[in-house]
């Protein structure tokens, strides 16, 4: 019988997205908007998943009561509402919509950079108030003019295009993305400080976090060229906003256009008293277009997620590309099954994980095939669920150090993938393979080749390299009704213990184990199941 996941719709969105959802067989929905905080604690213990937009909070609280919860999506681009790092550590997948609004927020800070510039909504107060002043209300051309850019996604990429065709100069600051990227676009990157001392315009298009609440504080704001222009069409937070005042009611700064404030709605707020501020209630996103193309997109995203388990836009998982995901999923399943392998085998606790991609493997991001490589090795090894989303953050929790590295060279394979794990007593590997690049197949245990393929019950023994040893293991496996599928001895030059692995057709009993661990030859031996 195939298993209904219930979706709780906690924001409004348009009826083309929940309809999307209802006509999924495996999929229930639920639309219950305005819950409070302490309604939806109550309410989403029975939920597999969530959508909000801006206004509902999936707060710690929430998440620690969503006791099913597998994904929280967002319909549209900020997840400031969203405690990511309670998500993480449950492993929810958190995913949005940073495309679907994309040109309607662009295209906001355009009718914002031209109302600062010509003195519109001033100037439409005062006809309207019965006065005629057109003097008054000189603007100030943008032909020419430099507009800087800081956060070049794709919303910041759509601005800057716009600015380009108006014939503007445009600079750009972001850490995250490359001169190449910056140039193909036909702007020109620059430090932060370089970018506020020159532009006469400055649009601020990256997400809230940490490392950018009061990006533009009291300092950066003084470094702005005297008379520019500021937008902030992305998140309120992003400006001090008591600064902002100072530098206005100065004069220093000509104007400011705001779709966004720290505290919104914004009541009481002294920067609503100043005629040279433009003030719109977050209509970044409003536009009909926009409305029904989150509402499409988040409910796509989530029939994927519930039908293959995969989302393209995770804000807590590696973004990759359609060609990326398809390049590195049969690594994923190679990363994990060896992880797997690495947790029965390796019985200390671990300090150091290496993931190390090889030949051809090494043309893939690491990240994604890193991350199931942990879910191999935590899973054997912790009660708490461990998936792609929380390995890493469950690793650090856990006092795990992981590295990766990448080299051309893998030996007599076309791509190797190598884990490594070191505990106080040592560091033991295992590498792998894909056969037909496809096929999992493990080929090395520390110094020792094998061949064997990855699934089902296996039997690993270290043991003294001398014979007898495999007839005493198989007289034990036989008595007890175990067959062996599969059987291979791994030597090494200059050692004198061996190894083995054995296929074998199920668990075995306890008893059978602790015989096998009693023969005077073996040293390990562990059960294992991929």
């Amino acid at each position: 019988m195939t298993q209904t996941h219930k979706i709780l719709i906690a924001d409004p969105i348009a009826a083309d997205g929940v309809e999307i959802l209802a006509k999924c067989p495996t999929l229930a929905v639920d639309v219950m908007s305005g819950l409070s905080e302490a309604d939806l604690c109550a309410r989403i213990g029975d939920y597999d998943a969530l959508i909000v937009r801006s206004k509902t909070k999936a707060t710690k609280a929430v998440i620690a009561a969503g006791h099913r919860l597998k994904a929280i999506g967002r319909a549209g681009i900020g997840v400031d509402n969203i405690d990511l790092e309670a998500a993480t550590e449950r492993g929810i997948v958190v995913f949005n919509t940073p495309d679907s609004n994309a040109t309607t927020t662009a295209e906001l800070a355009l009718a914002h950079l031209f109302s600062l510039s010509r003195n519109l909504p001033q100037a439409d107060r005062s006809v309207k108030s019965g006065t005629w002043q057109p003097a008054r209300y000189v603007g100030r051309e943008i032909t020419g003019k430099t507009v800087g850019i800081i956060g070049f996604g794709t919303i910041g990429r759509i601005f800057a295009r716009r600015c380009l065709g108006l014939k503007m100069h445009v600079l750009v600051y972001d850490p995250f993305v490359t001169r190449e990227v910056v140039q193909e676009v036909g702007g020109v990157q620059a430090e932060l400080d370089t970018l506020l001392q020159q532009s006469d315009y400055v649009s601020l298009h990256c997400p809230l976090m940490d490392s950018t609440r009061n990006l533009l504080n009291a300092g950066r704001l003084a470094r702005m060229k005297p008379g520019a222009r500021l937008i902030n069409c992305a998140r309120g937070g992003l400006i001090d906003e008591a600064a902002l005042f100072e530098a206005l009611k100065s004069g220093h700064l000509a104007g400011a256009a705001l779709d966004v404030f720290a505290v919104e709605p914004p009541k009481d707020n002294p920067l609503l008293t100043l005629d040279n501020v433009v003030a719109t209630p977050h209509l970044g996103a409003s536009t009909e277009e926009a409305q029904t193309a989150v509402s499409i997109k988040i409910a796509e995203d989530m029939v994927e997620f519930f039908a293959t388990g995969t989302v393209q836009n995770a804000v807590n998982l590696p973004r990759l590309t359609s060609e990326q995901f398809d390049r590195t999923r049969p690594y994923q399943k190679l990363a994990r099954a060896l992880g797997g392998f690495l947790a029965a085998i390796v019985t200390e606790p671990v300090s150091n994980i290496e993931v190390g991609l090889h030949g051809r493997a090494a043309e893939c991001d690491p990240r994604p095939v890193t991350g199931q490589a942990l879910v191999g090795l935590l899973s054997k090894r912790l009660t708490a669920t461990v998936n792609q989303v929380n390995a890493a953050f469950l690793a650090r929790r856990h006092g795990i150090a992981v590295r990766e590295v990448r080299s051309e060279d893998s030996g007599d394979y076309v791509a190797l993938l190598q884990i490594s794990a070191t505990t106080g007593k040592g560091t033991i590997s295992v590498a792998g393979t894909l056969l037909g690049g496809r096929q999992p197949r493990l080929v090395r245990i520390d110094d020792y080749m094998v061949e064997a393929v990855m699934e089902g019950h296996f039997l690993f023994t270290r043991h003294d390299d001398r014979p007898g040893v495999v007839g005493a293991l198989g007289g034990i496996l036989g008595r007890d009704q175990i067959n062996i599928s599969r059987m291979q001895v791994g030597i090494a030059n200059g050692r004198s213990e061996a190894i083995g692995l054995v296929g074998v057709s199920g668990p075995l009993p306890q008893t059978a184990l602790e015989e096998i661990r009693a023969l005077p030859a073996i040293h390990q031996v562990a059960e294992i199941e991929l």
